[in-house]
């Protein structure tokens, strides 16, 4: 029996009873639009989800589910569902946007044998902006009165106790992870080499590296350092998983869900100069770059279908410039389906039907897990994981845990990177499509590399 296996067997999904929770949301004027949650983003212990001005930035903890297993994702909703059913929430704001009122943070490991516990996390207090409106939401299990006073109290309280921030050290370094650089491109040849057999079509290999800190980390700069380098992206922090993922798994609003779907990579470091051409050119015209895309969409497009009326995709992916790499990238939208009850499924359930997709893990997805397992050498914890949000009405927003990090201890930071393998995969190219997928967190935390 393996280690991860144990782990589960000892420590099984947490049946958590759900609170019964009262939220009161307010309007908050006077948020600019570029900068105005980044105001808010002053201490550690947040959660956030933002994207050029649009998310949430949480504060506390009124409640908290975990899990672990296959079932992980159906234990988080059905505990939110009870939740959201024994909750009483009044909105005092003529804002009608996804997001407003009672709300969740969650994270999600990748993999249904993974040690980590999957969680969701409801704040004390969410700041939102989204669509020009922006509000605050007051949530609590106790019993306390709920007015606007109280409300801008605790927002008060969490505002005027930001964390100290720490100068970054000349003495800070980052270290070899769980498999040498050598070890993981032997990885990446035994990965090749399956896929060759015909084993599988599609396999994505991940690594990680560690960082060492003199200092304990400044989670809130690192957050804001990723929001404004990069604005395409969406900035997220759940209970110390940090990072700004250029992939949407699922976003659902108003019946309808869209998802951002990202496989081929090109590092702009190594582009010539004054070649406007050069990403659509490498990229696009790579049949190997194209292969490993259209697996991915294909993925994420047969596993939707079943919950669609209609859908619709780019007929070819477009080069989304980032300012590390160039990825090809399909946008999809769909029209959701009703369920004999007359409701459509809720974000989170999506992401259950969906993860892992062939972008994170391969093709086929059994196959391919298990050779991950078997080559890695790790547990990836939440990375390539869902992490995101949802709303008492089912609206969400959920990426994929990329180019980011999990804080170990407030010292220790372990950073993961992913390349998708397909059987035109050179070892020391994927090697050097990792370091480039590292560099986000590489550039917020000031580390040499």
């Amino acid at each position: 029996m393996s280690n991860v296996s144990q782990v589960l067997q000892a420590k099984p999904s947490v049946e958590s009873e759900p609170p019964t929770l009262r939220s009161i949301t307010l309007p908050l004027p006077g948020l600019d639009g570029t900068r105005g949650l980044l105001e808010f983003v002053a201490r550690n212990d947040l959660h956030t989800w933002f994207q050029r001005g649009d998310g949430f930035v949480g504060f506390g903890e009124a409640a908290r589910f975990t899990s672990q297993g296959p079932t992980r994702f159906e234990d988080a909703q059905a505990w939110w569902q009870a939740v959201v059913e024994r909750s009483v929430n009044e909105v005092t704001t003529e804002h009608d946007v996804a997001g407003i009122g009672l709300m969740t943070f969650g994270s999600f490991s990748f993999s249904k044998m993974s040690a980590f516990e999957s969680r969701l996390v409801v704040p004390s207090v969410v700041v939102g902006s989204r669509q020009g409106k922006s509000w605050f939401t007051y949530t609590t299990a106790d019993d306390v009165d709920l007015t606007r006073a109280a409300a801008e109290d605790m927002l008060a309280r969490y505002l005027d106790d930001p964390s100290e921030t720490h100068e970054r050290s000349s003495g800070d370094e980052l270290v070899g992870g769980k498999l040498t650089e050598a070890q993981w491109k032997t990885a990446v040849a035994r990965g090749v080499a399956h896929i060759h057999a015909g084993e599988l079509t599609k396999l994505v290999l991940a690594r990680d590296v560690l960082a060492r800190l003199v200092d304990p980390i400044d989670t809130a700069g690192v957050l804001r350092e990723l929001a404004v380098r990069y604005q395409d992206c969406w900035t997220y922090s759940v209970d110390g998983l940090i990072g700004s993922t250029p992939e949407m798994l699922i976003k659902v609003e108003n019946n309808t869900a869209q998802a951002r779907v990202l496989a081929g990579t090109l590092d702009r470091s190594d582009a010539p100069d004054n070649d406007p051409t050069y990403p659509e050119r490498i990229l696009a015209g790579s049949q190997k770059q194209q292969h490993e895309h259209e697996i991915a969409i294909d993925s994420l497009t047969r596993q939707l279908e079943p919950f669609t009326a209609s859908m619709t995709s780019h007929s070819e992916p477009f080069v989304l410039q980032l300012p590390n790499v160039w990825h090809l990238a399909s946008d999809v939208t769909a029209e959701l389906v009703e369920d004999d009850d007359g409701r459509v499924p809720t974000s989170l359930a999506l992401v259950g039907a969906l993860h892992p997709t062939a972008a994170v893990c391969g093709t086929p997805t059994t196959v391919a897990g298990e050779l991950i397992r078997e080559l890695e050498h790790m547990d990836r914890g939440p990375y390539a994981g869902p992490v995101g949000w949802m709303d008492a009405r089912g609206n969400g927003e959920w990426g994929i845990a990329l180019r980011g990090a999990v804080i170990e201890d407030p010292t220790h930071v372990r950073l993961y990177a992913g390349c998708g393998v397909v059987d035109a995969s050179v070892p020391e190219a994927e090697l050097a499509e990792t370091w480039s997928k590292f560099r986000p967190m590489i550039e917020a935390l000031g580390l040499p590399y």
